[in-house]
């Protein structure tokens, strides 16, 4: 009987092949490279460094979702509509340093896990959540 390998548990996209998280994540460092070469002439992406913590791709590699974020979270809507405009020549960009049989549409998404992450934080540091967790800990069940 045959193992399957589980999925890396840093995967946010439930059901990904290991081709899409790999193609996944050679898209990720190709559009960091680009953007850091800072040929994007879009006056909204002038002076933006721009962090992509995902690209999620579909299942036949034809269309992929990047999930970017300004540095400190500036003007994101601004630089992600930038990007929207650029997407044709990103994804020119991208089948030059990717090599698949297509080249995939590209689509691009505000990231906000980072805020999600930072409200649920503050909630557990509220004193009386923290209460409720250390009671919760220390409760025998009695």
């Amino acid at each position: 009987m045959a193992t399957r390998k589980s999925r890396p548990s840093h995967s946010s996209t439930p059901g990904a092949s290991q081709r899409q998280l790999r193609v996944g994540e050679e898209m990720r460092h190709a559009l960091a490279q680009i953007f850091q070469r800072g040929t994007l002439r879009d006056p909204a992406l002038q002076d933006v460094n721009l962090t992509v913590t995902e690209v999620r791709v579909s299942p036949d590699l034809k269309h992929a979702t990047a999930f970017v974020m300004p540095l400190g979270g500036r003007n994101a809507a601004d630089a992600v509509a930038g990007l929207r405009r650029g997407a044709a020549y990103l994804r020119r960009e991208l089948a030059r340093a990717v090599k698949l049989r297509v080249a995939p549409t590209i689509a691009f998404e505000l990231d906000e896990s980072f805020d999600h992450a930072s409200r649920v934080e503050a909630l557990l540091h509220r004193p009386d959540v923290a209460r409720d967790l250390e009671q919760d800990g220390t409760d025998d069940g009695a």
